[in-house]
């Protein structure tokens, strides 16, 4: 029987930082089928969805580095409150354009302010859990937070569907609204001490220290460097061309079934990594992340719809476990004044690739046949997933001495 009481959630300040989250996440998991269909009954809604899309993701990109510099100069819980409450006030204006069919336009604007709140929130969400937690819990709070946004995934989307065709997008987008100022709140019980660092070195000096960090391990930049090349696979194989094959084979309800089947996987790996004790996390975090290729394997030998169902359960699965071994390993052995930038370099270093895998996936396709691209992909993922553990340290790392 699970003690969730004597694990993170028995300390106030994680408990109020898993609440807010919490509710945040399943806020935010409604948003994109709500905001689809929203944008996607304006004229030219296509193309401004794209629009929308990209003006979220490039400043969120560009300003990461500057919200891991300012996640590890002042305190990560205000960061987190106000970034919150900035969020809440940016989507209530998206339900508002929605609501009154205004000019879709608008939502651009409002999507550049999103991408930045991200780039600050989102390393310091990443870097906060060592300071809420003892060290020997740090993988379980890591647990319960990947279990949570599993679940999230799974009925965020239902949840959202059904809002849209009762109450329509508009109000599931002030539901999610709502949900960042009440996770706002919840963060505003959370105290934690200030940083005891210099607040005179310029942004750009902070960051450079960040980067002397980062590339100085050899431990770090090797895995990031990794899953660059993993996630420029599976972003373009997974996402571009999944959807494409599902929609000449078992449709766009099969393909939704295994989106949710992998969300599955992900909570399920949660669980197992609750009590699991490993010895030797980056191996056994990359050899779990290795099975996310399976699913391209799969797309490309052209099996049945009950073949690739199994195999995102297990690549949710792998992922899950890859991801919490990860953010514990950091999160134990980097010093928590460069945490946050340490992810940040992490974050841009491993999605950097990902327009490039989304752009030369069709080409590819085209020109190769779907089904070769996927298996090449496939195999790629895999042994680009354990080809780090050729060096030593990354193979024979074992957990803090502290856990």
């Amino acid at each position: 029987m699970w003690t969730l009481a004597k694990g993170p959630l028995s300390r106030d300040p994680f408990r109020w930082f898993f609440m807010g989250r919490m509710l945040s996440l399943f806020g935010s998991a409604m948003t994109p089928i709500a905001l689809a269909f929203a944008v996607l009954q304006s004229r030219h809604g296509p193309q401004l969805l794209g629009y929308i899309l990209a003006a979220q993701l490039l400043p969120h990109t560009l300003f990461l580095l500057v919200g891991g510099s300012v996640a590890d100069r002042y305190r990560r819980d205000r960061l987190i409150m106000l970034g919150n409450m900035g969020a809440g006030l940016s989507q209530a204006a998206i339900a508002a354009v929605v609501l009154t069919d205004s000019d879709p336009a608008w939502i651009i604007l409002l999507a550049i302010v999103n991408g930045v709140l991200e780039a600050f929130t989102g390393p310091a969400m990443r870097g906060i859990v060592p300071e809420l937690v003892d060290v020997p819990e740090i993988k379980n709070a890591n647990a319960l937070l990947n279990a949570v946004r599993g679940v999230a995934r799974m009925v965020g989307p239902i949840a959202g569907g059904m809002f849209v065709s009762t109450i329509g997008g508009g109000w599931a987008i002030v539901i999610d609204a709502s949900s960042f100022f009440l996770s706002a709140v919840f963060m505003s019980r959370v105290h934690l001490p200030s940083h005891v660092v210099s607040h005179h070195d310029p942004i750009a000096i902070v960051v450079r220290q960040g980067w002397d960090t980062f590339r100085h391990s050899e431990w770090i930049w090797p895995l990031t460097g990794a899953w660059s090349i993993m996630n420029a696979l599976q972003m373009g194989t997974w996402q571009v061309l999944g959807p494409i094959y599902a929609k000449d084979t078992f449709g766009a309800t099969g393909w939704g079934v295994a989106l949710s089947m992998r969300a599955l996987g992900v909570f399920l790996g949660s669980l197992f990594m609750w009590r699991l004790r490993i010895s030797y996390p980056l191996r056994t975090a990359m050899m779990a992340a290795a099975i996310m290729g399976l699913p391209m394997m799969v797309l490309g030998q052209g099996l049945s719809l009950s073949y690739l169902l199994g195999s995102v359960l297990m690549a949710g699965f792998g992922a899950s476990v890859s991801e919490v071994l990860w953010n514990t390993t950091l999160q134990q052995r980097m010093p928590s004044e460069v945490l946050s930038r340490i992810m940040a370099f992490d974050d841009l270093g491993a999605y950097m690739l990902i327009p490039v895998g989304e752009i030369v996936a069709i080409p590819c396709a085209n020109r190769w046949g779907l089904h070769p691209v996927e298996m090449v992909a496939g195999v790629a993922f895999m042994m680009t997933a354990l080809t780090p553990l050729c060096l030593r340290q990354i193979r024979r790392m074992t957990v803090s001495a502290e856990s």
